[in-house]
């Protein structure tokens, strides 16, 4: 069988028998879907010898490259010894020296790790805690929670009470207890003669008045730090992170930093946190922890939090689990993903490459007429595209990929959150072939 004819029937039989997340099926009538056969680094190549480059790390997840040996071989070394073992009255070495290390990054301000599988699992965790935190402590109506705009937190139930994306929210609206959103500091919406941080304080202040009302009941608050991803690369000043820590101590109200996407070196930190010089009382991780390879997600928490499930009493512990909690190959390859940050110091190399990331782009797109608010924190770069057509989203898709590019718009934003091993010439055709695809998506 040639590689054209194994290709066409791969898709069929998964157009067959595979329901694609965050996919309407029939569009495939008109863009097949495409069959990848192996990653190299920071490239997939597919059944037919095309290859892309992986602009966005595969839903931003992959940090150190496809087929990365270092974190292969971690997993494969933890093949021979602890493939799985329950973590209910049970204990294994990957997952208490991640636990320790993770520790350990936030200086020991958050030193308990609770962990499932996926983001949204996280989401859901740090709720749940929250509420139950509360419930413990004598104040049980303290159950609400409060996101901002434009927010997204994972796509299960609990989740979605903090997601203010239309199209998950509305379509299973009758199955949420919705949260109350508050107003994004987005430096987008900054009026003329305001600075981002000006917006960041208008923020703020909104989230004041609606606790000062309204803290009596509320347990948490949930962020984004720096960077709403999935509504936009919404980017905003530290100045807000800073603001509602102390608005959230002051009226007691916990602070739930979603770190999924925009932890694990994204933002120029470790943590999108410490550039504001703040911790919350949760830090969700997911995604880059575990370098791409494996499900995993961790909750943070603090010592008081943990301090109010500490008891003799069962319904007192903090009732949540699934079978596969704190795997031991998802542990290792987290692990070994820590080691990478560590032995080649990413984060100072990240800045560097970021740079010229930035560079490439405002070269390639930045006079572009039909670009706005091209904007970059870290190792996210965005900007969007005015008066783009209906369906630019898929069509941009389409050129990119004609292009050797793998980019999904999120609406009319165009954004990259590519491996942090690009070397130069990726990062040249990373921003010359988006600029070839967003001329021929308006043409």
């Amino acid at each position: 069988m040639s590689s054209r004819t194994a290709n066409e029937a791969l898709i069929s039989r998964s157009l067959a028998a595979v329901w694609h997340p965050c996919t309407q099926m029939k569009h495939h009538e008109q863009m097949p879907l495409v069959a990848i056969r192996r990653g190299e680094g920071a490239w997939l190549l597919d059944m037919d010898g095309r290859r892309y480059l992986d602009g966005i790390s595969s839903w931003w997840v992959n940090l150190f490259g496809h087929a990365n040996p270092r974190i292969g071989n971690a997993i494969k070394a933890q093949l021979d010894s602890l493939e799985h073992v329950m973590l209910a009255g049970f204990t294994h070495e990957p997952v208490v020296e991640l636990s320790e290390r993770l520790a350990a990054l936030t200086g020991h301000r958050l030193g308990h790790a609770f962990y499932a599988s996926d983001g949204a699992s996280a989401t859901e965790i740090a709720l749940k805690m929250s509420a139950h935190y509360w419930r413990n402590g004598g104040e049980p109506g303290k159950n609400r929670f409060v996101c901002l705009t434009g927010s997204y937190h994972g796509e299960t139930v609990g989740a979605l009470a903090v997601t203010d994306v239309a199209i998950f929210r509305d379509a299973y609206a009758p199955l949420v207890r919705a949260a109350t959103c508050v107003p994004n500091p987005d430096a987008r919406s900054a009026a003329p003669g305001e600075s981002a941080a000006d917006v960041a304080r208008r923020a703020a202040a909104a989230l004041e008045a609606h606790l000062a009302e309204h803290a009596f009941e509320t347990a948490a608050l949930i962020v984004e730090p720096l960077v709403q991803c999935a509504s936009g690369m919404a980017m905003y000043d530290p100045e807000y992170l800073r603001l509602v820590r102390e608005i959230c101590t002051r009226h007691r109200v916990h602070l739930v930093a979603d770190e999924i996407a925009v932890g694990c070196g994204r933002t120029g930190s470790f943590f999108a946190c410490e550039q504001a010089g703040i911790w919350p009382d949760f830090l969700c991780l997911s995604k880059g922890i575990s370098g791409g390879y494996l499900p995993l997600s961790i909750v943070l928490c603090t010592d008081e939090v943990f301090a109010a499930f500490y008891d003799d009493d069962t319904s007192r512990g903090f009732l949540h689990s699934h079978s596969y909690t704190g795997n031991p190959l998802a542990c290792r390859a987290a692990l070994a993903t820590l080691d990478i940050f560590a032995e080649d110091d990413v984060l100072a190399t990240n800045l560097a490459k970021a740079a010229r990331l930035g560079e490439a782009f405002r070269a390639a797109v930045g006079c572009h007429p039909a670009v706005r608010h091209l904007r970059q924190q870290g190792m996210i770069l965005a900007f969007d595209v005015d008066g783009a057509p209906p369906g630019f989203a898929r069509r941009f898709f389409a050129e990119a990929l004609a292009r050797e590019l793998l980019l999904r718009p999120i609406g009319n934003t165009v954004y990259t959150m590519p491996p942090y091993i690009l070397g130069d010439d990726e990062i040249a055709h990373l921003a010359t072939q988006t600029a070839a695809a967003l001329e021929a998506s308006l043409g």
